[in-house]
């Protein structure tokens, strides 16, 4: 040890203290198990996803406190970058410190031992020989060279002393394993987003969080073409290409420019009866002006392209802008019997004006089949194909937004037909599904047209005057001013329905009928409107006279009068019915290039030999120290190991048992 390191610690200069600190074990240990933990948390929580995703699951309170620990990004992390920086600079101390003592100790066969010092170990034995001393040390050493040890005899003053090692590469071990996790953590943080941290801080580069076209993305969004490392992803339509990928960053994002262009010839995918994703490929076009003609490959999952040092992973798939045909069919009564028919494409965005009211309408996916649980008395866990889905959102003027589904095929629900049209408030809600009945030509023209008639004030009025002169009829001492009661009740009656349903009819009774009168004229205001719902039902079928009306008509108003009472809860004024489609597929790639991963897997294997020479390559050592007795040899055998000593209790036997045997043993000392 150096005479620095043998200075009592009061007298130590503040940078030796310093020193011995950083090439402490303590501290390595310490930042070995906070970068354990950091790992745990990084494995647990999953990283780089969306900031909504994580609002939604943890809540503010605990979304903000993560967000500022920076764990959604922990990897990447100041506090976590810190720790590598100096569980490097700590590691690499200790290697400076104990590097050369243990270099010398790989060679060195320790030849100034002391008679004291080998009698005092565990390990001795001693025995006479007849033999002399020189030809004893001579038999020594060659037994010694044929059990793979290396020999060294060093003359004493009246002894010769035998110095013989096996396995001294056990030290580089050490060296290895310490120097491993000094490359590991130095290729970490060439992977790091470090230097983008830094750019950020000096103000040139900004991470964008606005959902933008590629073209109106700033310049100080945008990473050139160079050796950095990022992990990116992309998804690229079929019959496209693609120069860049987007790296996540917090809550936005930074594009990332390619040295080449990705194209997406054609997308496959295989499903199980499940609908879950089997398999999923795609066929790759790389431009790039290196090469001589454009590289053609397909990558699948696990089954990546490296490219240039770029890794093309095939990592998902979404929608790539399907082509959808739409109508819309008006809920508000307020129009015609025929619905707008328009084309749009998914991603797409576009203002609807229906009267005084106007949304946006974002088309946000389209799915081809949705295999869904659809158990039957016979097989519950059966599940079917309920065909294609549109999702959309219609965002008011305020910016908030209902998010739809609407499902192209007819549902059949108790043996009869219907649209289905899922809605909810946010993603962190469940489905509320509205059921619009078909008519018997199997479309919606039936229900707009019982709706319409609902809403126009003259039919009510036509068909109240008649219920309530057919009402009155058996009435006695009735007068005007009693059917002008029955008749402005019957119309207020089908306007609560129509503005939001039975629920709101029952609010009425029970707000404004006298708490006396509302067990009787409750349900006689109940009846009454069923009564009048189904008049303005019959009375738009085209009947012969007398003729009743038809079981499936009938169930038919009933599904009608269930699907208008609902309308007050599903928010949209019209139904987007999807009657035809173009699928195009986009394939998800995730475009990665760690210039440090070579340096890591060179650590690793640096780790991997370093470990094996620690713990199947035992140091061992021996000293045998013969002295001349006369016309005999005295011999002081000595040996020590250190790994296994329990294992070496019957080594050092079987050692010493050998060169008894060899060196002509005539009895102990």
């Amino acid at each position: 040890m150096s005479e620095t390191n043998n200075l009592p610690v009061s007298r130590k200069s503040f940078s030796q203290r310093l020193f011995l600190f950083l090439g402490s074990m303590d501290l390595a240990i310490t930042l070995l198990l906070a970068l354990a933990v950091a790992s745990i948390i990084g494995t647990v929580l999953q990283q780089n996803q969306p900031y909504s995703d994580y609002l939604i699951k943890f809540g503010p309170f605990w979304f903000e406190l993560f967000e500022s620990a920076g764990l959604y990004d922990v990897y990447s992390a100041i506090w976590f970058l810190s720790i590598l920086v100096l569980l490097v600079t700590s590691t690499s101390v200790c290697v400076i410190r104990n590097g050369p003592t243990m270099l010398r100790d790989v060679w060195n066969l320790r030849t100034h031992v002391q008679r004291k010092s080998l009698q005092a170990m565990r390990h001795n034995a001693t025995w006479v020989v007849e033999s002399p001393a020189e030809e004893t040390v001579t038999k020594l050493e060659s037994n010694f060279s044929k059990l793979g040890f290396r020999v060294k005899q060093t003359p004493k003053t009246d002894e010769i002393l035998v110095s013989a090692m096996r396995g001294g590469m056990n030290r580089l071990g050490y060296l290895l394993t310490h120097l491993a996790i000094v490359v590991i953590c130095v290729g970490g943080l060439i992977d790091s987003n470090l230097p983008l941290k830094f750019a950020e801080w000096q103000g040139r580069i900004n991470i964008e969080t606005r959902d933008l076209p590629l073209s109106q993305i700033p310049d100080k969004s945008k990473l050139a073409v160079g050796s950095q490392a990022f992990r990116g992803s992309v998804n690229i339509p079929e019959g496209q290409s693609s120069g860049v990928a987007f790296v996540a960053m917090r809550d936005g994002y930074l594009v990332q420019n390619l040295p080449f262009r990705v194209e997406v010839k054609d997308f496959r995918i295989e499903h199980y009866a499940t609908g879950q994703p089997k398999s999923f490929e795609s066929d790759l076009v790389v431009y790039d002006d290196d090469l001589a003609e454009p590289l053609t490959t397909t990558i699948a999952v696990n089954h990546p392209l490296i490219y240039k040092g770029y890794a093309i992973y095939q990592a998902s798939f979404s929608d790539g802008g399907s082509a959808l045909s739409l109508d819309a069919w008006p809920l508000d009564g307020q129009a015609g019997n025929e619905p707008l028919s328009f084309d749009t494409k998914v991603f797409d965005r576009r203002m609807m004006h229906w009267g005084d009211n106007s949304s946006q309408l974002e088309i946000t996916s389209f799915r081809p089949f949705n295999i869904n649980p659809d158990p039957t008395e016979d097989d519950p866990n059966n599940v079917r194909n309920f065909g294609p889905s549109i999702g959309f959102k219609l965002r008011s003027n305020t910016g908030e937004a209902l998010e739809y589904q609407n499902y192209m095929l007819p549902v059949t629900r108790n043996g009869r037909d219907f649209y289905l049209s899922g809605v909810r408030e946010s993603p962190a809600d469940e489905f509320g599904y509205l059921y619009l009945p078909l008519d018997d030509q199997g479309g919606l023209t039936g229900f707009s047209h019982f709706l319409q008639r609902l809403n126009d004030k003259n039919v009510v009025d036509v068909i109240a005057r008649e219920m309530t002169s057919t009402t009155l009829k058996s009435v006695a001492n009735s007068d005007e001013k009693l059917a002008q009661s029955l008749h402005d009740t019957l119309m207020t009656l089908v306007e609560m329905f129509v503005a939001g349903g039975f629920s709101n009819v029952t609010v009425f009774i029970e707000t404004t009928l006298p708490e006396a009168e509302r067990e009787t004229l409750g349900p006689a205001y109940l009846s009454m409107l069923r009564e009048i719902l189904a008049r303005v039902y019959v009375n738009g079928l085209t009947l012969p006279e007398q003729q009743p009306p038809s079981e499936s008509q009938l169930l038919f108003l009933q599904d009608a009068v269930d699907a208008i009472g609902s309308l007050p809860r599903y928010g949209s004024p019209v139904y987007f019915e999807l009657t035809d489609y173009e699928h195009v597929e986009a394939s998800g790639l995730q475009i990665a290039h760690s210039p440090g991963k070579p340096v890591v897997y060179f650590g690793c294997a640096m780790l991997i030999i370093g470990v094996f020479l620690l713990f199947y390559l035992p140091q061992r050592r021996f000293w045998a120290l013969v002295k001349a007795n006369g016309s005999r040899t005295d011999i002081l055998l000595a040996g020590m190991s250190n790994r296994n000593p329990r294992e070496f209790d019957g080594y050092f036997e079987q050692i010493s048992d050998e060169l008894k045997l060899t060196s002509g043993n005539s009895g102990p000392h």
